[in-house]
């Protein structure tokens, strides 16, 4: 039986994939309500006004920096405290270990990777560290909005990935003097594919933000061009796709083995695909001469 926490995980990756495959089979009027509140950004107005109840809910697309925020917060804390209990034996706070006990039920790891959930963190931590930056200095949001659900729905999946991380970290947390006699193959392949799938997923970002800057870096426009280069020339949504593979590089960094980050994956990969569809199909829409040859979301398959 699943510990509350992969349940979870398990819980919202399916929700999202029988979202995904209605989306595919029935499009926007089989999901109802339910697909103008997946609908943010751009292709919000792709799917009508929607009630009047749920206008209501919307907030800015530019309060996605809060995510960003949120996770270098909380899961920098998180880190600090794992570096703690890694190199100068602290134990975790009472409230921590016990938040972890009723997440991962008995089934916390019992084992040795201590370095991959401490490489695993540091990771997300600097991919979080990453994206603020690049909200805050390269990115220009106009003021197309989001609903509410899908803002808190970011807030608790940033949080939730460190505690995730912390679940998997063995009980006898030590071992610290002898971390990095511990590196294996995995660790290294894991962070090739992170860096790597990073610097395209800022290229793209850079290239978005460059539709709405002129040569001098002054904001000229906040309307909506067809995006060229790098992995745009493949795919509509690329920084989703780079997004996904920096999953992957972690649940490679884990080992493989590690079903529940392999569920996180799953979230992100059903998740991003139906953001992917949605933004592929206001392309279609509102570009006649939009590349016919690009996929929406991975490039030669969907």
């Amino acid at each position: 039986m699943l510990a509350p926490l992969p349940a979870l995980w398990l819980l919202l990756a399916a929700a999202f994939f029988v979202a995904l495959l209605v989306r595919l089979v029935l499009g926007g009027a089989g999901l109802g309500v339910l697909d103008w509140l997946l609908h943010y950004g751009k292709t919000r107005s792709c799917c009508g006004p929607g009630p009047a109840w749920l206008r209501l809910g919307a907030v800015p697309k530019r309060w996605f920096t809060h995510f960003y925020v949120v996770s270098v917060t909380w899961n920098g804390f998180l880190l600090l405290l794992l570096i703690q209990a890694l190199f100068l034996e602290r134990p975790f706070p009472v409230w921590l270990r016990d938040l972890l006990g009723v997440l991962s039920g008995s089934s916390q790891n019992q084992g040795y990777e201590h370095l991959s959930a401490f490489l695993v963190l540091l990771l997300f931590w600097l991919h979080s560290l990453r994206r603020l930056t690049e909200c805050l200095c390269i990115s220009v949001f106009s003021n197309s909005v989001m609903h509410i659900v899908h803002y808190c729905f970011g807030l608790a999946h940033y949080i939730g990935i460190g505690l995730t991380v912390l679940c998997q970290v063995p009980v006898n947390v030590r071992n610290g003097n002898s971390l990095w006699m511990h590196i294996s193959w995995y660790h290294i392949l894991g962070i090739s594919v992170y860096i790597w799938a990073s610097i395209h997923h800022n290229r793209c970002h850079v290239i978005l933000a460059k539709l709405r800057k002129n040569k001098s870096g002054n904001v000229v426009s906040l309307n909506h061009s067809i995006p060229f280069g790098d992995w745009f020339e493949r795919v509509s949504c690329p920084h989703y796709f780079a997004e996904l593979l920096i999953y992957v590089s972690l649940a490679i960094t884990f080992g493989f083995y590690n079903l529940t980050w392999w569920l996180v994956v799953m979230l992100v990969l059903f998740n991003q695909a139906l953001a992917a569809i949605l933004c592929h199909e206001f392309y279609l829409t509102t570009f006649s001469s939009y590349p016919k040859h690009r996929k929406a979301f991975i490039p030669f398959l969907f």
